[in-house]
């Protein structure tokens, strides 16, 4: 109801009513206006407050969703990355021992990722911590499978080379059992027979007549035939996949560098050359660069009998021949 306005008349001594003018009207009707908008504003702003917008409410939906998924990637990686690792060790310590291949460093297969920030992208958005994590874990898992593919593809060529490598391991002795006195010395610390002290002796010494057939252990390339200081004349086949052996204090040579030898061909005579004390071949295997103990690479002309007999003779702690 719509009120009414009286102003007191001193003269008639009555109540006259005020009739308000259309400016006055239509500043009322204004007032009202404004204060029901702005009641009305106010309002709405307390609801978004309390309970946001659609949109909001629709944005919020969103990255709760985003960041459910990224926790079920997450953990997704984590599952696939213990398969890698299995994957692996497999690979060190199964595939590559059968083809007698050295491992993957582990510095090659952990390697990060060097330079800048790769991440810094990603450091405002929602979650970036979350996010941050998983885009770390898809990057390794990408690299580590990039490099145990390439590892793959080498057993494979391995594998593929098996017959070959096989033929090519020394595998046999370089002197024949029924050519052979003796063995003077094995691998390791000996004493030396000039000097009478002890020192480490890099092969095997076979005592055997002057004259006698020095053979190849197996299938490579001659690549030194020679004098050499201390081992007289001196012959090395290259087998390749990292191995070589080294014949010394040979009497004569029946071969010549560049030749490719067969195991079991001829390539020298025992002799009695350089630092020697008697008749005797001294013989050496390195595996990719490294002297090894020879007594493990006679295992397809002796049988179980034998190769026991020639790990004990080889483990004689007696004096060196050379």
């Amino acid at each position: 109801m719509r009120k009414v306005y009286y102003i007191y008349n001193p003269q008639t001594q009555t109540y006259d009513r005020i009739y308000p003018t259309v400016r006055q009207r239509i500043m009322s009707y204004l007032r009202k206006l404004f204060i029901g908008m702005g009641l009305w504003a106010g309002s709405v702003i307390v609801l978004l407050l309390i309970f946001g917008s659609p949109s909001e409410k629709e944005l919020r939906m969103e990255n709760s969703q985003l960041q459910a998924q990224y926790n079920v990637l997450s953990h997704r990686m984590d599952e696939a990355m213990k398969v890698l690792q299995d994957i692996q060790q497999r690979d060190d310590n199964l595939y590559r021992v059968i083809f007698m291949a050295d491992p993957i460093p582990s510095a090659i297969r952990q390697a990060g990722y060097g330079g800048t920030n790769r991440y810094e992208h990603l450091v405002d958005m929602a979650n970036a911590d979350l996010v941050i994590n998983t885009t770390q874990k898809l990057d390794v898992l990408t690299k580590q499978l990039y490099i145990q593919s390439n590892s793959f593809d080498e057993v494979v060529e391995l594998c593929k080379n098996h017959d070959e490598m096989l033929r090519c391991i020394p595998a046999i002795q370089p002197i024949s059992n029924k050519d052979l006195k003796k063995t003077a010395s094995g691998y390791g610390t000996r004493v030396d027979p000039i000097y009478g002290t002890t020192k480490f002796h890099a092969g095997m010494d076979f005592s055997a007549s002057i004259g006698t057939d020095v053979y190849a252990t197996g299938d490579g390339k001659v690549i030194k035939v020679g004098w050499q200081t201390g081992y007289g004349k001196t012959i090395v086949i290259d087998h390749g996949f990292g191995y070589q052996t080294v014949y010394a204090h040979l009497s004569d040579y029946h071969t010549k560098v560049g030749r490719k030898v067969v195991r079991g061909e001829v390539i020298g005579a025992v002799g009695n050359t350089g630092k020697s004390t008697g008749p005797h071949l001294h013989y050496e295997v390195h595996v990719k660069g490294k002297v090894v103990n020879p007594v493990n690479y006679y295992f397809m002309d002796l049988s179980a009998e034998d190769y026991d007999r020639m790990i004990q003779l080889a483990a004689n702690h007696g004096k060196m021949m050379d």
